[in-house]
C-alpha cells in the first residue's frame, strides 16, 4: 500500500472539496420545509390508521 504525505494528503482534500457543488440558503429552507411537512402528514395518516384499528378492534373485542 503507498504511503501519502501528509500535506499531499490534505492538497487532496481541499481539490475534492472545491468540486463539491454546496446548496445554496433557499435550497436547504425549502427541503428543511418539506421535511418537517412530510413528517407533519406522515404522522397524521399513521395517527389516523391507529385509531382505526384500535376502534375496530374495540369494537371486534367488545371492551
Amino acid at each position: 500500500m503507498p504511503t501519502i504525505n501528509p500535506l499531499q494528503f490534505l492538497q487532496q482534500v481541499r481539490a475534492e472539496v472545491a468540486k463539491v457543488i454546496w446548496p445554496t440558503r433557499r435550497e436547504v429552507l425549502l427541503t428543511t420545509l418539506m421535511v418537517f411537512i412530510l413528517s407533519a402528514l406522515a404522522a397524521t395518516f399513521f395517527s389516523l390508521v391507529d385509531l382505526g384499528i384500535r376502534t375496530a378492534l374495540t369494537y371486534i373485542i367488545g371492551a
